[in-house]
């Protein structure tokens, strides 16, 4: 209900856009009205800002890669030889970051398909989070020259357990309650290849 001149009211109905409609209405709307130049400046922020989470996925999930490499390594010089033996090792320290959550009951909570990786459909701060217990978990293994599977595992759910507890102390947000995004590294990688492409053939031209 809105008031009206007379002292008396009418009922009115409100309209919610979405935000893509939203960006439509700007984008086609007269620049010259203060409204819409601020809608322009507010969608290019988003648009910056969203770039730049990008690259910082990328970024991360590159290092991931390596650092799991390397953390593999580092579990099979503490005895964690066999395939079933890593994945155990690999969930200990899943179970430590994510509040006892498996490799596959995050997989669940994402909503992932069997062949998609839960690294692939992470945030930059959930990635940064597996990196450093990625990161820790391999230079503890070595540092104490841990060689026993059951150490490692140990080891694996400590460090990941310690980084819950640290992210919970300055407030933030427990990984498993982050947002998923709504690209894959693979989207991410695709649109990247095909802007690269784009911008030879401009350079060409």
């Amino acid at each position: 209900m809105v008031p009206l001149g007379s002292g008396a009211e009418r009922q009115i109905k409100s309209v919610f856009l979405s935000r893509y409609a939203c960006y439509l209405i700007v984008q086609n709307a007269d620049p010259r009205k203060e409204v819409v130049a601020l809608g322009h400046s507010y969608f290019a922020m988003q648009t910056r800002r969203q770039e730049l989470e990008d690259n910082r996925r990328l970024q991360l999930r590159q290092e991931m890669k390596e650092h799991n490499k390397q953390l593999a390594s580092a579990a099979k010089q503490a005895g964690v030889i066999e395939p079933i033996d890593y994945a155990i090792f690999q969930n200990a320290g899943y179970q430590g970051l994510y509040g006892g959550l498996r490799k596959q009951d995050i997989h669940h909570r994402k909503g992932l398909k069997k062949t998609q990786d839960i690294l692939d459909h992470m945030g930059s701060e959930e990635l940064a989070a597996n990196l450093f217990r990625a990161t820790q978990t391999e230079a503890k293994l070595r540092r104490d020259g841990i060689s026993d599977k059951g150490a490692a595992n140990k080891t694996h759910h400590e460090v990941g357990k310690t980084i819950r507890k640290t992210i919970a102390e300055f407030g933030n947000t427990m990984p498993e309650d982050l947002p998923i995004p709504e690209q894959s590294i693979q989207q991410l990688e695709t649109k990247k290849r095909k802007e690269l492409k784009r911008l030879e053939a401009e350079a060409e031209a």
